[in-house]
């Protein structure tokens, strides 16, 4: 008898100190293992997959090669590309909003770290996913799931400069990096002289850095918007996808 309790007191000891190496292991870790959990959840091409699964064909060889919801729209059709993109801004959202409470308390003074760096990695495996030799879209409905966690407020200005900004010129990409600017620009106000603070530095860090980066990511159509080159919005439909496929790809998605 005495042997029975003996072997299951080692086995109960044995099980206390795996689970005490397991939680050390992410307490000392779990930074990386936010970071790789955001990042594969946003290199899920939604785009591609859509496309190959609605029309059997490859949304890169069609229009202006994007996997983004724009370049969708324009050859399946509003629908689909409304589809994408609602898809693509939860794969922004809920790994922000969910990732880092599995690590961190939302009253700890590294939560907002947490989540800033979530929130970049999801919206790097969006742009750069490695499935696809790290070639991705521009980031821009990524982006709008990841700050309505971030910067809810900040949010709703950027959509509403991304809206009147389309309304007057029907450019994605210029409603696109107006909307960035927008954002970087409410967050600063809404931050004050928080954003130099040890909580938020990283927020205030991440209000700069990724409007930029979607600024950049826009770059060639900046060129073409200067010289009047750029396209204007229309959506196209499932036969866009057969007739567009031997088409020049012209950059101009986000």
């Amino acid at each position: 008898m005495s042997s029975i309790i003996t072997a299951r007191f080692f086995t109960e000891m044995t099980h206390l100190a795996l689970y005490e190496t397991v939680q050390h292991m992410f307490a000392d870790y779990f930074w990386i293992f936010v970071a790789v959990a955001s990042y594969l959840t946003g290199s899920i091409p939604f785009g591609l997959l859509t496309a190959k699964l609605v029309a059997g064909t490859d949304i890169r060889n069609v229009g202006s090669g994007n996997i983004g919801a724009t370049n969708v729209a324009r050859t399946l059709g509003a629908k689909w590309g409304i589809v994408v993109l609602l898809l693509d801004a939860l794969k922004g959202l809920l790994p922000v909003l969910f990732i880092p409470t599995l690590f961190v308390t939302s009253d700890s003074p590294q939560f907002d770290q947490v989540r800033v760096l979530s929130g970049v990695a999801t919206i790097l495996g969006h742009m750069f996913p490695v499935w696809l030799g790290f070639r991705g879209g521009k980031g821009v409905a990524t982006s709008l799931g990841v700050i309505l966690v971030l910067g809810p407020w900040s949010t709703l200005i950027a959509v509403g400069a991304f809206a009147l900004t389309f309304l007057i010129t029907r450019i994605v990409a210029l409603s696109s990096i107006v909307a960035a600017i927008a954002f970087a620009v409410a967050q600063f106000i809404q931050l004050g002289a928080s954003a130099f603070t040890q909580e938020k530095w990283g927020l205030a860090v991440f209000s700069i850095a990724v409007p930029l980066l979607i600024v950049v990511r826009h770059w060639s159509n900046l060129g073409r918007i200067m010289r009047g080159e750029e396209k204007k919005f229309q959506f196209g439909s499932r036969k866009s996808a057969e007739n567009t496929s031997s088409e020049t790809k012209v950059d101009e998605e986000v």
